[in-house]
């Protein structure tokens, strides 16, 4: 069966002056597909393979490429809109005819040049379309394991719930909200910790390293921001998290274990104010 949306290799049924003609090797369950002539092989005869991809061109017609696309179905790609319209945006995937993100498909509004993790789906009227809503299309099987490192992608962000990241773009992660810190916004790529893999598959993920390594992290952050604030900060074991988090983008546990660390080293001091170097 020739497969829309996918890399395939088909059999070269019939040529003609515009191009070959293309069908699956046993059975004929479609009707023929054409490989348009400037991208015939030379020296292609009748009863070859081929791999093309298998889309549909502007008159929704079924049509083969020899060109592998940015994305195709099962797939996932930050692709870039090149043109907005009144019935979605168009982008830009490596073919003749832009791809559609139809405006339902968009959980956040887009911008002409702004890049966009999608994935690929076939609608309705049986046409390829790219959709940011790709939450039930990542994979629940990854092969990794508790405090694996990976890079991921994030596509949504709930301020109920923390980041929804697309880990190596093809596994569904969430980063907590209370391990979300820092300046984010949708489409940035991200280095994570696995936290937890859960029973279900989906990974918990973390953008600190595990307590023991990232203490060394923080002390030298709270030292930094120490020196760049005349030595002296107005945080302590007191100090509200928000206030914390807005100032040094880490938990209070976080703060704490490294103020203690730093107070071992006897690097800092605790005075009514806050924290200081000594």
């Amino acid at each position: 069966m020739i497969e829309l949306g996918e890399m395939q290799k088909l059999e070269v049924i019939r040529t003609t002056k515009i191009g070959a003609f293309l069908n699956t090797e046993y059975g004929r369950d479609q009707e023929d597909i054409l490989l348009p002539m400037n991208q015939v092989p030379q020296g292609i005869e009748i009863g070859d393979e081929i791999e093309v991809f298998v889309y549909k061109d502007s008159e929704d017609r079924m049509i083969a490429t020899m060109k592998k696309p940015k994305i195709t179905m099962g797939e996932f790609a930050l692709l870039e809109v090149v043109d907005n319209s009144k019935i979605g945006a168009f982008m830009d995937w490596g073919l003749e005819k832009d791809l559609l993100l139809p405006f339902k498909e968009q959980t956040y509004e887009v911008e002409k040049d702004g890049s966009y993790l999608v994935g690929l789906y076939i609608d309705k009227s049986s046409r390829l379309c790219a959709t940011m809503d790709i939450y039930k299309l990542l994979s629940t099987e990854s092969p990794y394991k508790e405090n694996d490192r990976v890079n991921g992608t994030i596509y949504q962000i709930n301020e109920d719930m923390g980041a929804f990241v697309a880990v190596n773009n093809k596994y569904s992660g969430l980063i907590p909200k209370k391990e979300f810190y820092g300046e984010y916004k949708c489409g940035d790529s991200v280095e994570v910790r696995i936290k937890k893999v859960r029973e279900d598959g989906k990974l918990e993920l973390s953008l600190r390293k595990e307590a023991y390594n990232q203490m060394d992290d923080d002390a030298i952050m709270i030292l930094d921001r120490l020196a760049s604030n005349g030595g002296k900060l107005a945080l302590n074991d007191n100090s509200r998290p928000e206030d914390i988090n807005a100032e040094l983008k880490m938990s209070k546990s976080a703060f704490k274990r490294a103020v203690g660390k730093l107070l071992k080293e006897r690097k800092i001091k605790i005075t009514e104010q806050g924290i200081e170097t000594v």
